[in-house]
C-alpha cells in the first residue's frame, strides 16, 4: 500500500505530463534533446528523488523513485533521462564517493543543474564488460585516460561521466577502476542518431584521448570499479522494471480507451472475445512485472542481497513490455502503425529494454548461474 508521499509523487508526476507529453512529441520528431522539459523535472525534484535533503535532494526512499519511473514509463525518453541520473550516476556516488566527491557533485546533479553519464560500454565491450579496453595510468601526477565508450546516454549533454578504465590491464575484472571524469578534462562526444526508440533522449560517442585525472576522483579504490558498475547496474535494472511497468500500464489505458470508442460489426471493439484476451494477457504481463519489480525494491531497501531478484524483474519486465506494446499495436488495428497514434511510440521504445543494462540473454545466465553455481561466461 502506498504512502502519502509516493502518491504525491504520483500526482506531481501525472500534471506534469499533461503539459510535457504533448511537447515531447516535438523533440521526438526532431531527435532533439528536451532540455526546457529536463529544467522543469529538475525544479520538481524529479532529478534527486532518494538524495538526501542536505544534498540537494528530495530525501524520499526507493519506492518514490519506482512511483516516479512508474509514471513517466510511458514517456520512455523521459524515463530514462531520470534513469541514468539516479540509477546510474547518483546511486554509486552516494554509495561510494567521499564527502568531497558528494558535496562537489551531488547537489548539483539532484537539482538537475548538471547531467551525469555513465561510461562502461565499449564497442568491442558491451555484455563481456570486464573486457574493456580504456586504459589509466598514472604518470607521477594525474590519472592519463586512453579509449573509447559508445552507446553512451546523455554522452553528448553529460557534465560529469562516471568512467571505467583499466588501471592493472594484467588483473582482468579485477583491474578495473572507476573515474569521475569532467567534460572539460578534455572530454569529447560525438552524438549516435537514428535510434528506433528513446528518440528525445541523447546517446553518443565518448572520446578519452589523452584526458587527465586526479587522484582524488577515483570512484571508491583503484580496482573496485567492476564491483561497483555490477553494482550500479543491479540498481539500474529495477529501474528498467519500472519503466517497463509504466510504459505497459500506458499501452492498456490507450488500448482500453480505443477499444471502448472503436465499433466493429455494431458493437465497440471491447465486447469481441479475442479483444479481450489480448487484454487480459496484457494486465496479466503488467502486474506480474510490478510484482517482480516491487519484490527486488524490498530487498534492496531491507539491506539484503537482490542481484536475482533485479535480473529477474528486468528479464520479465522488459521482454513483457515488448509483448504488451506488440499487443496494443495489434488491438489498434491499422491505426497503431501509424505515428498519430500514441501505442507506435510506445511499440518502439519498448525495443530497447531487452538490450541495455545487460541483455535478455546476460540476465538469463546470471539466473542460471544463481541457480546452478556454474557460471557459463567468464
Amino acid at each position: 500500500m502506498e504512502i502519502p508521499e509516493h502518491k504525491e509523487i504520483r500526482t506531481l508526476a501525472r500534471r506534469f505530463l499533461e503539459e510535457a507529453g504533448p511537447e515531447l512529441k516535438a523533440y521526438e520528431e526532431k531527435e532533439a534533446f528536451p532540455w526546457p522539459l529536463v529544467e522543469r523535472m529538475g525544479a520538481l525534484g524529479f532529478l534527486g528523488v532518494f538524495v538526501p535533503e542536505e544534498l540537494g535532494g528530495a530525501g524520499l526512499d526507493f519506492f518514490a523513485y519506482l512511483a516516479l519511473l512508474e509514471e513517466m514509463g510511458g514517456y520512455a525518453s523521459l524515463r530514462s533521462i531520470l534513469s541514468v541520473q539516479q540509477s546510474l550516476v547518483l546511486t554509486p556516488l552516494l554509495a561510494y564517493g567521499t564527502e568531497a566527491q558528494k558535496r562537489r557533485y551531488v547537489p548539483r546533479l539532484a537539482r538537475g543543474e548538471v547531467l551525469g553519464a555513465f561510461g562502461l560500454t565499449e564497442p568491442g565491450a558491451g555484455s563481456d564488460a570486464a573486457s574493456l579496453s580504456t586504459r589509466a595510468h598514472w604518470d607521477g601526477e594525474a590519472y592519463v585516460l586512453e579509449g573509447q565508450k559508445t552507446f553512451i546516454s546523455h554522452g553528448n549533454v553529460a557534465q560529469v561521466f562516471l568512467i571505467f578504465a583499466k588501471t592493472d590491464p594484467e588483473a582482468g575484472a579485477k583491474g578495473i577502476t572507476s573515474f569521475l571524469v569532467e567534460r572539460e578534462d578534455g572530454v569529447k562526444t560525438a552524438p549516435l542518431k537514428g535510434k528506433l526508440g528513446l528518440r528525445a533522449a541523447d546517446t553518443g560517442v565518448v572520446f578519452l584521448d589523452g584526458v587527465r585525472v586526479p587522484k582524488e576522483r577515483i570512484l571508491g579504490r583503484e580496482g573496485e570499479g567492476f564491483r561497483i558498475a555490477l553494482a550500479t547496474l543491479d540498481t539500474g535494472r529495477i529501474s528498467l522494471a519500472a519503466g517497463a511497468v509504466g510504459l505497459m500500464q500506458r499501452a492498456l489505458d490507450l488500448s482500453l480507451a480505443y477499444v471502448r470508442e472503436r465499433r466493429q460489426f455494431g458493437k465497440p471493439l471491447a465486447g469481441f472475445q479475442l479483444i479481450q484476451a489480448h487484454l487480459a494477457e496484457m494486465k496479466l504481463d503488467l502486474e506480474a512485472s510490478r510484482l517482480l519489480t516491487y519484490q527486488a525494491a524490498w530487498k534492496k531497501v531491507r539491506g539484503e542481497r537482490y542481484t536475482l531478484e533485479a535480473s529477474l524483474a528486468k528479464l520479465y519486465a522488459s521482454e513483457a513490455a515488448n509483448r504488451v506494446a506488440y499487443r496494443a499495436i495489434q488491438v489498434h488495428g491499422g491505426y497503431g502503425f501509424f505515428e498519430e497514434y500514441e501505442v507506435a511510440r510506445l511499440y518502439r521504445d519498448a525495443r530497447i529494454l531487452t538490450l541495455y543494462e545487460g541483455t535478455s540473454e546476460v540476465q538469463k545466465l546470471l539466473i542460471g548461474a544463481h541457480l546452478t553455481g556454474m557460471r557459463a561466461f567468464a
